[in-house]
């Protein structure tokens, strides 16, 4: 069930009297899980453009784990202890000028451009208010922390690059997961016919969310199942049983597949043209447009959001190390603070 949405009544404190140190999650370098620890570090300071928000829930993303590992990016982290997180839902604390459409009170979510500054798996965060909106009115703020990167994700896959549209024929890989459960919904809402691979124990989960027929991966090979399709959403590349260029072949003259996993399948360009089909990447960026677009549905009952497991915020470690399972149902989320 929805949580009840709450305002803090830290929200609207005067600037002079924050805290200078946060609570967060905090890593020493690369390595395993175990290395995530809970720790007090400088708050975070409001420049620019920026909105100051006290966070409530963090969501948890393969690309926090890769990069944790030492993987994903990594590269772009110049100083440690890091601060990880892409996603998160909170109450504004203080806003860019007085006019600004959301001020001090307002509850919301949104997508950092991390590792870009400090990542969401703390008490605050300063996020560029053009990746910020109001959160979906009927979602608590677990449910929400878990839609931003994950939805604009399958938002710019499927609507954005894919262009599904009513008729499309379209194959989504790991379709249970926290990308492609949202995959599957705007694919069945603007109209497509949708396939999903996943474990027999999600099937029945993805037909209610809209998958017209849902394959398991574990008994039957996709490409010797399917005929020709529009659309493959590709959420796994080559890192598993060549999934990526099996996919090519299902593929109709003009179609396109759209790969997700950075760095999962390097050759992608030169298979899909060998195969004289189309393929592309897709890197998610924040965007509080779409991000009220999403919000507008998710309140509207035509899409859902499903959270697999929340954990306290000191215990980041368990939340990574049942992500690196790569068996999740939808999203995991970490709890900051009540709210």
């Amino acid at each position: 069930m929805p949580e009840t949405p709450t305002t803090s009544t830290a929200a609207v404190v005067a600037a002079s009297e924050l805290p200078e140190t946060m609570r967060a999650a905090v890593y020493d370098g690369p390595g395993g899980p175990e290395v995530l620890r809970a720790a007090q570090v400088p708050r975070v300071l409001r420049l620019r453009d920026e909105v100051l928000v006290e966070v409530v829930a963090a969501g948890v993303n393969p690309l926090d784990v890769k990069t944790r590992a030492g993987r994903g990016v990594t590269p772009g982290i110049t100083d440690y202890p890091a601060v990880l997180g892409l996603d998160f839902s909170g109450v504004v604390v203080q806003a860019p000028y007085a006019a600004h459409p959301l001020q001090p009170g307002d509850e919301v979510y949104g997508l950092l451009p991390f590792p870009r500054g400090t990542g969401s798996y703390a008490e605050f965060v300063s996020a560029p208010s053009l990746a910020v909106a109001r959160k979906p009115a009927s979602l608590g703020h677990v449910e929400a922390a878990a839609v931003p990167c994950a939805a604009l994700t399958a938002w710019g896959m499927v609507v954005e690059v894919a262009k599904v549209h009513e008729g499309s024929r379209v194959l989504v890989h790991a379709g249970a997961g926290g990308v492609g459960h949202f995959a599957v919904q705007f694919a069945a809402y603007f109209g497509g016919h949708v396939t999903a691979t996943a474990s027999a124990e999600n099937a029945a989960w993805l037909h209610s969310l809209g998958a017209h027929r849902v394959i398991d991966y574990r008994a039957e090979r996709f490409d010797e199942v399917l005929d020709e399709v529009d659309v493959v959403i590709d959420l796994i590349g080559n890192v598993h049983a060549d999934t990526g260029s099996r996919s090519l072949a299902l593929l109709r003259p003009g179609g396109i597949l759209v790969n997700a996993p950075t760095g999962s399948w390097p050759t992608m360009a030169d298979e899909a043209a060998a195969a004289g089909v189309r393929a592309s990447g897709f890197q998610v960026a924040g965007n509080a447009q779409t991000l009220a677009v999403i919000g507008r549905l998710i309140d509207s009952g035509d899409v859902t959001v499903h959270v697999s497991s929340v954990h306290p915020l000191e215990q980041a470690a368990e939340a990574h190390a049942a992500g690196e399972t790569r068996r999740t149902r939808g999203k995991r989320v970490l709890r900051v603070r009540e709210g």
